[in-house]
């Protein structure tokens, strides 16, 4: 293994309460999505896009609003988390720091353009992840993503690290080994390798390839 790409929510954070907060202030003004979503609700559709998220929970609305919507949300969330950040998992700071030691780190999300910025910027973290992607850039699905940034800097072992089971989809997809993150939203018995807190990436073992 000479790489890790991470996803984020669920992952690397949580910005669950965040998205809770903004979301809703932005679901409040349109009659349509008054009655906005709860925090387990948010927690559950973590790691699909915001469209699919919409189109899940308000299907009457018209494109034109969803993407009115989505666009509000966006503007939101991302002067929030940039200001505040999300809460990280326990001694992420310090574990990211050993394994840029050990390997290339990278992230590709379900997210808009921005969001992965938000994180990095809002931990200081930049220094230590080479690359990221997401869809709102691309156009492409999540496995697409993970194909790009690992053709893109020339990775020979990669590895994924997600806890939903559209990341163990991804993965799967663009032929690369599944780390579960269980700690995070997910509840999956189908992965390459378990870890049930970050730390336990820094003496990873026995991955196949």
């Amino acid at each position: 293994m000479d790489s890790l790409i991470f996803d984020l929510d669920g992952t690397l954070w949580d910005a669950t309460e965040a998205f809770y907060v903004c979301w809703n202030e932005v679901f409040s003004k349109h009659e349509e999505t008054r009655n906005g979503m709860s925090l387990e609700e948010i927690k559950n559709v973590m790691g699909m896009t915001m469209n699919d998220i919409l189109e899940k929970f308000f299907p009457q609305l018209s494109e034109k609003l969803r993407k009115e919507v989505i666009d509000e949300c966006t503007k939101i969330e991302l002067k929030y988390l940039l200001k505040n950040g999300g809460k990280l998992y326990p001694e992420l700071q310090s574990t990211i720091k050993e394994l840029f030691k050990k390997y290339k780190l990278f992230i590709v999300s379900n997210c808009v353009d921005g969001y992965i910025q938000c994180f990095l910027e809002a931990h200081n973290l930049k220094e230590y992840f080479i690359d990221f992607e997401d869809p709102s850039r691309t156009g492409l699905e999540k496995a697409e993503n993970i194909k790009i940034v690992i053709k893109r800097n020339k990775l020979i072992k990669p590895a994924y690290v997600g806890d939903t089971k559209w990341d163990a989809i991804a993965s799967d997809k663009a032929g690369v080994p599944f780390i579960y993150a269980s700690y995070g939203f997910g509840d999956l018995d189908k992965y390459d390798y378990k870890i049930d807190n970050l730390k336990e990436l820094l003496n990873i073992n026995n991955i196949k390839y």
